[in-house]
């Protein structure tokens, strides 16, 4: 890695001169806290006792004797206090805050699942919290608005775009510009300008540890897949980490939305709609004209529908260290049904586009093999949009009565 954060020819910091010293004072912060031992104790102990962590690792016996292939072991990631693994990262920058001695947080969110937990960080920590959501994202996300203004945090609406996680990121970023002498900007994924993703990697990195030594314990060896999907990328980056020296494949799948060739999806390296440019205060691929004005994206997933990909897992597509892959929402969709009713679990849309890919692949793998699956978060945020997608009779009737019963 360069300095400023290249990882070969991604990432840099390029940043407005006025943001400079508040990114060096972030950068000085976190290294020394990343040097200090008793750091990583603090974190880890506040991770068990307020997040629950470690989090399980799953033997998925039914799905595993479904396709007749490999061992599929789930990493419970949706156990996390808040739901996600993105408790994680928020809380690891809650404690550099209390260090830099600032009084407010804010952040950006897509799935809803990093605005909760910044929000609850911030209640934990008693931090003042603003929170960054595209209005689209705010209508198809609703609960977890709700949780979050719940939490003390306020949520602003981006109207601005394509009303969308990318718009968001701009609208907190606009922020921390005009507060950056008092607020701490808790991005929250692998993207962003240096530090942010070698930091979010570091604190993510406790579900790759886990799910090493808990696969190890399971099984008596290595996994020969690790799956996670990609949006910006911290879950991904997360479970990967722990893998990263071993001869284990990486698999990490992107939305592949409304299918490769509809132009409606988010694939940024599977889909090959990704081009190296330069926004948002980082380099990587995008999804972008030829002008480098960004393009809209979809997916069913609310939290990988990001025209850009973490700027080291753009560095280990090109070094072949990490093959990308793309489920479409039907896959997904299924994949999520499928899980449900055969392991009794209920992993949120993202997660289950890690689940399509892995289903597609285990049945062609031995009884001998073990693959990991990432389950990053949990369904309860997006039972709108599942039953929609399920076509429930009875969640349409429910949605009817309610709204009459509102009218009246």
């Amino acid at each position: 890695m360069k300095d400023r954060g290249y990882y070969s020819q991604f990432g840099g910091a390029f940043i407005p001169e006025i943001l400079v010293p508040t990114f060096d004072e972030l950068e000085r912060e976190f290294e020394k806290a990343r040097s200090d031992p008793n750091f990583w104790n603090e974190y880890t102990a506040l991770m068990a006792s307020y997040s629950g962590r470690p989090t399980p690792l799953t033997y998925a016996e039914n799905l595993s004797q479904h396709f007749g292939g490999a061992r599929i072991y789930i990493k419970r990631e949706d156990l996390n206090h808040t739901g996600a693994h993105k408790a994680n990262n928020v809380m690891g920058q809650g404690l550099l805050v209390q260090r830099m001695g600032k009084r407010r947080v804010i952040a950006e969110t897509g799935a809803g699942q990093h605005g909760v937990a910044t929000a609850t960080m911030a209640a934990k920590l008693g931090l003042e919290c603003t929170i960054y959501m595209g209005e689209v994202d705010v209508e198809r996300q609703r609960p977890n608005v709700f949780w979050m203004e719940q939490l003390g945090a306020t949520v602003v609406p981006v109207r601005e775009g394509s009303r969308t996680l990318k718009d968001a990121i701009n609208e907190a970023f606009r922020d921390w510009v005009s507060n950056m002498h008092t607020t701490h900007y808790v991005l929250g994924t692998v993207c962003g300008p240096h530090p942010f993703p070698t930091m979010v990697t570091y604190f993510q990195s406790i579900i790759g540890q886990e799910a090493r030594r808990q696969v190890l314990e399971a099984t008596g060896k290595l996994p020969e897949r690790v799956y996670a999907c990609v949006g910006g990328g911290s879950n991904a980056m997360g479970v990967f980490s722990g893998f990263l020296e071993d001869p284990v494949e990486l698999v990490a799948v992107e939305a592949g939305g409304k299918g490769l060739d509809s132009g409606a999806h988010a694939a940024r390296i599977a889909g090959n709609a990704g081009t190296v440019g330069i926004a948002q205060g980082y380099k990587t691929y995008f999804i972008q004209n030829t002008e480098g004005q960004m393009l809209d994206t979809h997916s069913v997933a609310a939290g990988l529908d990001y025209v850009g990909v973490s700027p080291i897992l753009a560095h280990l597509h090109g070094t072949k260290r990490v093959r990308f892959e793309a489920a479409t929402d039907a896959e997904v969709v299924s994949a999520l049904k499928l899980t449900i009713r055969k392991e009794g679990l209920i992993p949120a849309l993202e997660s289950s586009h890690a689940f399509a890919q892995a289903f597609k692949e285990a049945g062609d793998l031995s009884r001998d093999d073990v693959i990991v699956v990432n389950q990053s978060g949990r369904g309860d945020k997006d039972i709108f949009t599942v039953a929609d997608a399920f076509d429930d009779p009875g969640w349409r009737d429910f949605i009817r009565q309610k709204a009459e019963a509102y009218r009246a």
